[in-house]
């Protein structure tokens, strides 16, 4: 008669708790990393329009902007992320930018009347844009 080594029930639940513990915390992660990139909409997309009983937040309200900002931006309301995403196209595409302090916009003639000064922070543009959105 050969003898067995005899373990303990608490012996046994230890050995199998790790191998227990990385497949219940190793599935959720996953779980979580494919669902919050299903869920972001891809980059350039429009604002979905609120579904009935819903109020859009301050960033998805479609804003008119004025005749000044629409010579900028374009004609027909839009959100206000969307004006300064457009704002900010017409910037770069024209170089706008301070070559010294790239925070510095300079300001062209259409941009002069919107903003109503030669020179705005990038931190000033949404307080100047804002007067001109309705």
């Amino acid at each position: 008669m050969t003898k067995t080594p005899k373990t303990t029930k608490a012996a046994e639940s230890k050995a199998t708790e790790p191998k227990a513990a990385e497949a219940k915390t190793a599935k959720p992660k996953a779980a979580k990393a494919g669902a919050a990139k299903a869920e972001a909409p891809p980059k350039g997309t429009k604002v979905e329009e609120p579904k009935p009983g819903h109020k859009p937040n301050a960033l998805q309200q479609p804003l008119q902007p004025s005749a000044e900002l629409a010579a900028v931006v374009g004609d027909g309301t839009m959100p206000r992320g969307e004006v300064v995403s457009k704002v900010w196209v017409y910037i770069k595409a024209h170089k706008l930018q301070s070559p010294d302090d790239g925070r510095v916009i300079v300001a062209d003639d259409k941009l002069r009347k919107v903003f109503g000064k030669d020179q705005a922070t990038m931190f000033e543009m949404n307080k100047l844009l804002a007067q001109h959105l309705k």
